[in-house]
């Protein structure tokens, strides 16, 4: 694999994802894990396949069974009850949508 000159800070990004992946794995136990961890550690694996799997082809082809172990650890996540529920939206309130301020506000003067 022919890699070529990185550009500016990703060693150090990547130095910085293997820092926060080590912390977290010692600090979870197979008990402390949320559904959403889960969901956002998946994430996390997903984009660095990707991005792993875009140096050449070689590596795509080592990286390609990945994606589909993450799609099924999804679907495990999926409560079993929830399979064939029609989803219900929210309920509308009968006030109209709140707007921002614009980018020209500038804040509240007290004078005084």
């Amino acid at each position: 694999m022919n890699l070529g000159e990185p550009r500016p800070r990703v060693e150090e990004q990547a130095a910085a994802v293997t820092d926060a992946v080590c912390e977290l794995v010692d600090m979870v136990t197979p008990t402390t894990w949320s559904t959403s961890a889960v969901e956002d550690a998946v994430d996390a694996i997903d984009l660095l396949t990707e991005a792993l799997a875009a140096i050449d082809p070689e590596a795509a082809r080592v990286l390609a069974a990945v994606p589909a172990a993450t799609a099924a650890l999804r679907r495990r996540l999926a409560p079993a009850t929830a399979e064939g529920v029609a989803e219900v939206p929210a309920p509308r309130s009968e006030r109209p949508r709140r707007r921002g301020l614009g980018p020209g506000w500038k804040g509240v003067r007290a004078t005084g």
